[in-house]
């Protein structure tokens, strides 16, 4: 995600510091961008001058203080963990500019927390991007309970100036996207693990009689099976409603290594550059 949000922002002429502690995952990161912006000139998208101009907005930095120093706004893309996130936050609020937005991309994680974490509670927002971040259109915009109508507004502005558009909601567990989404993905496993039907029927029905572009269980292997039980587990302590509880099948899973994608196993089975969907073994009869 983080990496799209870069591309994204320097796409549209924002200079941009990109900033991981460990060296390897930041030149992945720029050439997943050079990738994606080479895709876009194909496309017509971009001109070959763009991307180059694109690219050079881009700097790296494996220290946050190096990267933040000069921040107007700071959004932080970490994985799905509150300690972590909250962590950062309390970073970030000491050693970025005082006037600077703090956003997170979080899609779960109560921003109120998190800016209970700083000294600068109304100028923390959450910013959360669809992936992937250059395709697609929406950015859901979450106010905690301190976020000030000003720094809203900030983010609705600078979220129309990189062509997206923007949807408010409100801080609580799931927001809206996940808080609808992560239960329709829960309930397709459950249909799996009791034998209701296959993943192939499971994702087919979705796709063919909802009109959905990917049907839940690929979608799932796509946002990460470990996302999406730390997504369940927040919404389920944060609402302590028995229905937002995550299918056994998905704890196996993840417990057993078998986190999607990103794995090369999930529902399905991922072949280094094959776009074929091949079901996992596991769910074959």
């Amino acid at each position: 995600m983080g990496n799209g949000i870069a591309h994204v922002f320097a796409q549209y002429g924002y200079k941009v510091a990109l900033v991981d502690i460990n060296q390897s995952q930041l030149d992945r990161g720029i050439a997943v961008i050079e990738k994606n912006m080479d895709r876009q000139v194909a496309k017509g998208i971009l001109t070959e001058v763009e991307k180059q101009q694109a690219l050079s907005n881009i700097s790296t930095f494996n220290q946050i203080n190096e990267g933040v120093q000069h921040a107007e706004l700071v959004i932080e893309a970490a994985t799905e963990n509150t300690g972590l996130k909250l962590r950062i936050f309390k970073e970030l609020s000491e050693l970025a500019p005082v006037n600077a937005i703090l956003a997170s991309n979080t899609s779960s994680i109560s921003i109120t927390s998190i800016a209970a974490a700083t000294n600068r509670p109304q100028n923390v927002i959450g910013m959360h991007f669809m992936n992937p971040v250059p395709v697609m259109k929406l950015v859901e915009i979450i106010n905690g309970y301190a976020t000030s109508k000003e720094t809203t507004s900030a983010i609705i502005e600078i979220s129309k100036q990189l062509g997206k558009i923007p949807c408010v909601v409100n801080d609580y567990p799931g927001f809206i996207a996940n808080r609808i989404l992560m239960p329709m993905i829960n309930e397709a496993i459950y249909s799996l693990f009791e034998g209701i039907a296959g993943v192939e029927a499971i994702d087919t029905v979705m796709k063919l009689g909802m009109a959905h572009p990917m049907g839940p269980l690929q979608l799932a292997d796509f946002i990460g099976l470990d996302v999406c039980l730390n997504i369940l587990n927040i919404m389920y302590t944060g609402f302590g409603n028995p229905k937002y509880a995550p299918c056994p099948l998905l704890v196996n899973m993840v417990a057993a290594g078998k986190t999607g994608v990103k794995s090369g196993e999930g529902f399905y089975t991922y072949q280094g550059g094959s776009k074929e969907l091949t079901v996992s073994e596991r769910f074959l009869n």
